[in-house]
């Protein structure tokens, strides 16, 4: 069930190991499950309950440590030895008596390592304060140090295989985007276009599925467009409504986010124009994209376009996807932005979602693109303009 050779996991072992031995770690602690699934291929809806991989630097393989009743899937999608699968009880699970660091912290002391420098994804979603006290105080000859993102920027070049999948992504959210914008009409409740979307995004094209995104989809209508992160209700779009999408196809785990904005009517000059200036900007954007560029010269592109027409936009024009579970699908690495050096490489991945929001109305148009030998490609196959229903 493994969706890449265990030679190509291996491989991500050993440069999360060398990245560990430059920050001087010699335990790692990952609790990020996309880290987790990344170097082990470990897939489940289990993070809602305390898990993660200790990657030690002197042994073969890592270990997983979950919920009794979840080793099993670690059974399933890793390519862990059994002895290296090392479930806790079910008495650990939500307890106010034990916790889950509790038992991890017994397995460090077997393996002779309650000394040593223990680096944490400190800033993951899934590793708690609790995570934390309850490690330094069972552990308190360790040192303790933030190993947050290390793995996420081993991920950020992809392999051929991750783009295949990618491009798999990519070809869902673009029939899935079609779909949408073709229920979108006065009458018809937001909730029931979303159903249409979901359905389309989890039963992909008739050669492959989809898998669930990490984002559930984001159309907000009418005033709701200048906040770009609402879903959706049970409310019946209106004429001269404008209606943003921001979607994503997922096919094993790998994103290809997408937005576009549609008006149910026509729209007014004012969003006619900002849509264009949108446009002109994304594309003045891209044109700069190739290896060997910064990420803070790409959105530089962006700001002098917009800036011509009297625009600017203060917050990051993209970032890095990919590989990712729920709340985000975004990497947690490169963002384009000033400031940001980070040079593009070959087979790095970016969502570019440079929205314009005003107080009463907004407009999001994106794509993602892959970083070439000589420039881009483009993921999404779905018209960039305003779309008029």
């Amino acid at each position: 069930m493994l969706t890449f050779y265990v030679s190509e996991y291996r491989k991500r072992l050993q440069r999360a190991k060398e990245s560990m031995e430059l920050q001087g770690i010699d335990v790692l602690l990952i609790t990020d499950p996309a880290n987790m699934n990344y170097l082990t291929g470990f897939d489940a809806w289990s993070f809602y309950v305390h898990q993660l991989l200790i990657v030690i630097a002197d042994e073969d393989e890592p270990i997983w440590v979950g919920r009794g009743i979840d080793a099993s899937a670690a059974a399933i999608t890793t390519w862990l030895s059994r002895d290296n699968i090392i479930p806790y009880p079910d008495d650990y699970v939500q307890s106010a008596l034990k916790h889950p660091m509790d038992f991890v912290a017994d397995i460090i002391r077997y393996k002779g390592r309650e000394s040593r420098v223990i680096g944490a994804e400190y800033d993951a979603y899934y590793f708690t304060a609790k995570n934390y006290i309850q490690l330094t105080k069972q552990l308190p000859d360790a040192t303790f140090i933030d190993g947050t993102n290390l793995v996420n920027w081993i991920r950020i070049v992809k392999s051929e295989t991750e783009i295949k999948l990618i491009e798999r992504a990519a070809t869902i959210v673009s029939e899935t985007m079609v779909k949408g914008i073709e229920r979108i009409q006065a009458g018809v409740r937001e909730c029931d276009v979303v159903a249409d979307i979901m359905h389309k995004q989890i039963s992909g094209t008739d050669e492959f599925g989809g898998d669930y995104p990490s984002i559930v989809p984001l159309l907000p209508s009418g005033e709701k467009t200048s906040a770009c992160h609402l879903t959706w209700t049970d409310e019946t779009y209106k004429e001269g409504d404008p209606v943003i999408l921001e979607l994503a196809g997922c096919y094993n785990r790998y994103h290809s986010p997408l937005a576009r904005t549609v008006v149910i009517g026509e729209p007014t000059q004012e969003m006619a124009e900002l849509a264009d200036v949108v446009i002109e900007g994304i594309e003045e954007a891209l044109d700069v994209v190739k290896p060997g560029v910064t990420c803070e010269e790409v959105e530089a592109a962006w700001q002098k376009s917009i800036k011509k027409r009297g625009f600017q936009k203060e917050s990051r024009i993209g970032y890095s996807t990919g590989l990712n579970y729920p709340p985000d699908w975004g990497e947690h690495t490169a963002s384009l932005r000033p400031g940001d050096q980070t040079v593009l490489e070959e087979n790095m991945v970016f969502h570019m979602i440079p929205g314009i929001w005003f107080d009463t109305y907004g407009v999001e148009i994106s794509e993602t693109f892959r970083v070439t030998k000589t420039g881009i490609e483009v993921l999404a196959n779905v018209d960039r303009k305003l779309f008029i229903k």
